[in-house]
């Protein structure tokens, strides 16, 4: 597996998870691979640095337990990942429904206080535990500069 930062023509960054870097080349190609904040599908590969781990062994950034949840009542950016769920090849949609699946089961849902709880849970002040909300781009960039891990995943809509 490989993990890529991608920023759209929007300039929204984000990360996603490839079986290997021919496999991104291919999705780019197709562009079947969508803006985790607008749905935006010209994407490029971003900048990014290397996790370093400690005594030097390379420190592989697995996938978060945070995810944005959906909204209540559908974003611009919700209706625009609606409309690239339904063009996306069924294998992946398949696997992004499980995931969301997965992470409904396994994590607790905060809303809009994620970027507040996972800060408690970094800095033992709450259970250490998987959960998943809303935060703003501001406000995950502030958690990634104070060193909270977490990750964004595509939020696809159930259904067809």
């Amino acid at each position: 597996m490989i993990i890529y930062r991608l920023r759209c023509s929007n300039g929204h960054e984000f990360e996603s998870w490839f079986k290997d870097s021919k496999t991104y080349e291919r999705q780019e190609k197709k562009s079947v691979i969508g803006c985790a904040v607008c749905g935006d599908s010209k994407v490029k590969r971003a900048i990014m640095s290397p996790r370093i781990g400690k005594k030097g062994k390379i420190e592989v950034e697995m996938p978060a337990e945070a995810a944005p949840a959906p909204a209540p009542v559908p974003t611009p950016a919700q209706q625009s990942m609606a409309a690239l769920a339904r063009r996306m090849p069924k294998e992946l949609r398949e696997a992004l429904l499980k995931v969301r699946a997965e992470v409904e089961k396994n994590c607790e849902h905060v809303g809009d206080k994620f970027a507040e709880e996972a800060r408690k849970i970094h800095y033992g002040e709450s259970d250490k535990r998987g959960i998943y909300g809303e935060t703003t781009d501001e406000e995950a960039e502030a958690l990634a500069e104070e060193g909270i891990e977490f990750g964004r995943l595509p939020w696809i809509p159930r259904g067809n």
